[in-house]
């Protein structure tokens, strides 16, 4: 009998929080014989609301603990860590680190009224990333950038369709329905798990651009360069996060996300 095989070098994926996770899902999706460890730092969540000082930190944190783990590569499951922070982790780890944008682009190649809505954090909407696809891809498209303060939170709670949210939907996104916005870009991990009720508000003449399929495509271009998975049979997904282990847990049983069971990240990290 050949010796087993070894165990292969887990993906690092990680966010503020929950909203990792619907790129999570992409990346299983597309790659089902890889290993991950996701990371939701929802104990300092949301990012979008913080400094960059203080997002680099967290980001610097966590990429460590997961180069701690021997990853081969990393996923920033986060559209303000990815804005503020890519640069400075692809200088500080030697790994692969695929890392999102709000899609401006592709909603730029679909909007038919030549409006489109981005919903983002406030740090994500103030970036210098964002600001540089307006100028690429804004010539002839009318792009409006909506901060959305609180969305993230109530998606933390797994409040997705609470009456709060719902208000802050109408809030965030009626105005630039009304302006013509015929495409909205969600701009931030976890409004994905918000698409159906944004659907329902914004209405059906409104297309919805969510880039996890991208991401995780991505993803699989750069795993070419690598070793590949060892064995199907091992693929397994291990969770962690600085916050409430026992909320992250009720979380994933609520979006029917298979899991044994999460843990604390580990104080140096947390």
């Amino acid at each position: 009998m050949p010796p087993p095989a070894a165990p292969a070098q887990p993906i690092g994926v990680f966010d503020s929080g929950v909203g990792g996770l619907s790129v999570l899902r992409a990346l299983r999706a597309r790659l089902p014989a890889e290993t991950f460890i996701y990371v939701a730092d929802s104990g300092h969540a949301p990012y979008g609301d913080q400094s960059p000082e203080f997002v680099e930190a967290r980001a610097a944190a966590v990429s460590r603990f997961l180069m701690a783990h021997n990853a081969k590569a990393m996923v920033i499951a986060c559209n303000t860590a990815s804005v503020l922070v890519a640069a400075s982790l692809r200088r500080l780890h030697p790994l692969p680190i695929v890392a999102m944008e709000p899609a401006i682009k592709p909603a730029a190649m679909v909007t038919k009224s030549k409006v489109m809505l981005v919903l983002a954090t406030t740090s994500t909407v103030r970036s210098e990333s964002v600001a540089r696809l307006c100028r690429a891809h804004g010539d002839d498209v009318r792009i409006i950038l909506q901060a959305c303060p609180g969305l993230a939170d109530q998606v933390e709670l797994a409040e997705f369709s609470s009456t709060a949210t719902r208000e802050l939907l109408r809030q965030y996104i009626l105005p630039g329905v009304a302006q013509g916005a015929d495409t909205i870009v969600l701009g931030c991990t976890h409004y994905a798990f918000l698409a159906r009720e944004i659907a329902e508000t914004a209405g059906p003449a409104v297309f919805i651009v969510e880039p996890s399929d991208a991401i995780a495509e991505q993803l699989a271009r750069v795993l070419l360069t690598l070793a590949p998975a060892s064995s199907l049979s091992q693929a397994a997904t291990t969770f962690y996060t600085s916050g409430s282990t026992a909320l992250l847990s009720s979380f994933l049983t609520a979006i029917n996300e298979p899991f044994e069971q999460v843990f604390e990240l580990p104080a140096d990290s947390a």
